[in-house]
């Protein structure tokens, strides 16, 4: 997101029903590194390989302009919900083309509720690491807004300092697991992710009413 523009996604999603193409554009620039993140969470090395997360959103940002007008919620939580569900079909679709071998092994399927059920889960972390952050949305908008901002938030962070939060509020690692992946000692690990969450906290502190 810019900087600068005003997050409203209560607005933007009513203008966009009215009709906006530009409400619709700035509604689905918004969720663009909140989707990126929940992407990223559901991906693992194999499928890292061979896609990048943002191609996936892309794809998903892309269909959801083009079905919007079967779109029937009203509500930003419904809309949000709405934008994962598209994600979760084109990351079972990316696995299936990427992962799996043309000779399945019904073993290795994977069902969309699986791939939800994950999706969901990563929801639940981002919005512990919101309520770590002091924060206590009062509606479903404000909770939707102040995700959006986290998620912008750690977009923003350097790789290393991304990685650690991700790999220690997001996959639940400890942090000599994080020392062994990163190929650094816990001691490390610690300091870093120290750095990490206090960048994090500057940067959200950069976003009125987050």
């Amino acid at each position: 997101m810019n900087d600068s523009a005003v997050l409203n996604v209560e607005n933007w999603l009513s203008q966009a029903r009215g009709g906006s193409a530009d409400a619709l554009g700035r509604l689905l620039a918004a969720y663009m590194n909140y989707l990126k993140m929940l992407a990223q969470m559901q991906m693992d090395e194999r499928l890292r390989r061979r896609i990048g997360a943002s191609d996936i959103v892309q794809e998903t940002l892309l269909e959801a302009h083009r079905d919007f007008l079967n779109f029937v919620g009203k509500t930003p939580a419904e809309f949000s919900g709405w934008l994962r569900s598209i994600l979760i079909n084109n990351l079972k679709r990316a696995i299936e083309c990427h992962v799996l071998t043309a000779k399945r092994d019904v073993r290795r399927e994977l069902s969309l509720e699986e791939i939800r059920r994950k999706a969901d889960q990563s929801t639940a972390r981002l919005e512990s690491l919101l309520m770590a952050r002091h924060r206590s949305p009062g509606s479903e908008s404000l909770l939707d807004e102040s995700l959006i901002k986290l998620s912008d938030s750690i977009a923003k962070l350097s790789a290393e300092h991304r990685e650690v939060i991700v790999l220690r509020h997001f996959h639940g690692m400890p942090f000599k697991e994080i020392a062994a992946r990163m190929n650094k000692t816990s001691g490390a690990v610690r300091m870093l992710w120290m750095r990490a969450i206090e960048k994090l906290r500057e940067t959200s502190a950069t976003h009125s009413g987050f």
